[in-house]
């Protein structure tokens, strides 16, 4: 069995499985590995790191052959030059996020790129659809990460956004495996990302304990920072972020911390480590590789064994 719609026909990808783009995670080692599996490996731009970056694309050219994307956090690369950056490195993917699609679309549509926006709810998506992307990652609230103050959930976004657009849909938040994936399908998506899954894979370069937080975390076990502050995160609970809970109104974004402490040195309350609900399904760690075989064999088994059991001769 092999899949064969907008999303792998737009991307060239076998698998219309999309790593998503963690500042400072979503890098060459994470990102070739994803897309040596036959998915999207994306590399990010919101560290603002735009000369590592440059590296890191370089990178991905020697540690694969496969289709690769770069994402455009708007929000936190402030560079007015960032499109013709990416345009120049001679990427083929762009999704775009953290600000409107009319800062960028147009300028990478014209140099043939194919352009994502990340939207958190309906009159995003319209809005991006009107200014001409060539489809969306429909985000639910319950990924990790940074979200629209009023999140709303997967379940209830992707048909909504479905019933009133035509582009391609890539669905982000709660998804894991080949029965989430089956069932973001179900409701009108042609493709999944994936966060947390991908923080936790074993090529992911973020420091053990976080890895092993995620995996000994229950599906409860997250936070919702910044409901009345922009913008919202989630993130796992800990000493830190449970603090930050209980006093709404302080700016999280204020209090982030040091990234680089938390992602490569472990230390779990020197910042905020986004992580999505989904981390309550996570128990292992994996390769890249396996994660994206084994989804790619539940959703066609579960597509198999929903039809055998529901549908009548």
């Amino acid at each position: 069995m092999k899949f064969d719609n907008r999303v792998t026909r737009m991307t060239g990808v076998e698998l219309p499985i999309v790593q998503a783009p963690m500042g400072w995670i979503a890098r060459s080692q994470l990102a070739s590995a994803v897309s040596n599996a036959g998915g999207l490996g994306i590399i990010e731009t919101s560290s603002g790191e735009l000369d590592n970056i440059r590296s890191e694309i370089e990178k991905m050219r020697t540690l694969t052959d496969k289709p690769f994307g770069v994402n455009i956090a708007q929000a936190f690369v402030r560079d007015p030059d960032i499109a013709q950056f990416i345009i120049d490195q001679g990427v083929r993917f762009v999704s775009t996020s953290a600000g409107s699609p009319e800062r960028y679309t147009e300028q990478l549509k014209k140099a043939g790129l194919t352009v994502f926006h990340v939207v958190p709810n309906l009159s995003s998506a319209l809005k991006a659809v009107e200014y001409g992307v060539d489809g969306l990652i429909v985000e639910g609230g319950e990924g990790g990460g940074f979200k629209n103050p009023r999140d709303v959930a997967s379940m209830v976004l992707l048909p909504l956004v479905r019933s009133r657009v035509d582009v391609p849909i890539i669905a982000a938040g709660g998804l894991v495996d080949g029965k989430s994936m089956a069932a973001a399908f179900a409701l009108g998506a042609e493709g999944i990302q994936l966060g947390t899954r991908m923080v936790s894979a074993a090529e992911s370069p973020v420091h053990e304990n976080w890895k092993n937080a995620i995996v000994n975390a229950q599906e409860t076990d997250t936070v919702f920072l910044n409901r009345f502050q922009s913008p919202g995160l989630r993130a796992l609970r800990t000493e830190k972020t449970s603090a930050l809970e209980k006093n709404p109104e302080i700016n999280a974004m204020a209090e982030f911390g040091k990234p680089q402490d938390l992602y490569f040195g472990g230390d779990m309350e020197s910042a905020i480590p986004l992580t999505g609900q989904v981390c309550g399904r996570i128990d292992t760690i994996k390769p890249a590789a396996q994660i994206l075989s084994e989804i790619k064999e539940e959703f066609f088994d579960t597509l198999g064994s929903m039809a055998k059991q529901y549908l009548a001769d």
